[in-house]
């Protein structure tokens, strides 16, 4: 396959934090469109600052990130990446900071440009898709974690963007809100990476998954369309 039709490719990247923990050492990854991935290994791997140095809020020590066809360095590279690839958090309170579901859902949309009636009308349609139609005016810190992890998504995929990077997005789900996540992926999302430590979840969501350990990306199985997994 041709490299520019990759969304994001990583090479020879090498990663450590001020405190001199070492967490990638030449770690090697891509992503085409299309691609949906789950990601899962032990904890301290680095899935979580895999996703945060592709979003550029972490910088490598050395290597390469080219995302959409760009090596990705310095902070302005990434604006474009910001908003054309969606990142969920693992926490649902760093993404959820205005008072009601329908400023916090509208406040990705209004950075991007969009009216405030092209907002509103984002606003409706994305917490149609996620059951969540009727909480707009919910005040939001009152809400469950299961309905925070929604309304967080919601965030999100009301930038409409061409990724996504979900970080334990089944994490405080109830059975209901699971279903209702999953509905969403399966309909509306065609490209992702998702972090999880529960493989059942991994393998309604994902084509492909993979093993983050010792800066080493693996096939941990391929899923089939009977949703069998082969490792």
């Amino acid at each position: 396959m041709n490299r520019e039709e990759y969304l994001i490719e990583i090479r020879d990247l090498c990663f450590s934090y001020a405190n001199g923990r070492k967490v990638f050492n030449s770690l090697n990854f891509s992503l085409k469109s299309g691609d949906r991935i789950g990601l899962t290994g032990p904890n301290g791997a680095g899935k979580t600052t895999l996703l945060h140095l592709i979003m550029g809020l972490l910088k490598p020590n050395s290597g390469e990130i080219k995302i959409f066809g760009k090596v990705r360095k310095e902070e302005k590279d990434f604006t474009e990446v910001r908003q054309r690839i969606g990142l969920l958090f693992q926490d649902s309170d760093d993404q959820l900071f205005c008072p009601t579901i329908e400023e916090d859902v509208a406040f990705g949309p209004l950075n991007l440009g969009k009216s405030l009636e092209e907002a509103r009308a984002i606003v409706r349609e994305t917490c149609e898709k996620l059951g969540l139609k009727g909480f707009e005016k919910r005040i939001t810190h009152r809400l469950s974690s299961g309905e925070k992890r929604l309304v967080a998504l919601a965030t999100v995929v009301a930038m409409n963007p061409e990724c996504l990077l979900l970080d334990e997005p089944s994490t405080g789900l109830d059975e209901m809100s699971t279903e209702r996540f999953l509905k969403y992926l399966k309909e509306y999302s065609d490209t992702y990476i998702i972090i999880s430590q529960d493989h059942g979840f991994l393998k309604d969501v994902a084509d492909k998954i993979y093993r983050l350990k010792d800066s080493k990306i693996e096939m941990w199985g391929e899923l089939k369309k009977t949703k069998k997994i082969v490792i």
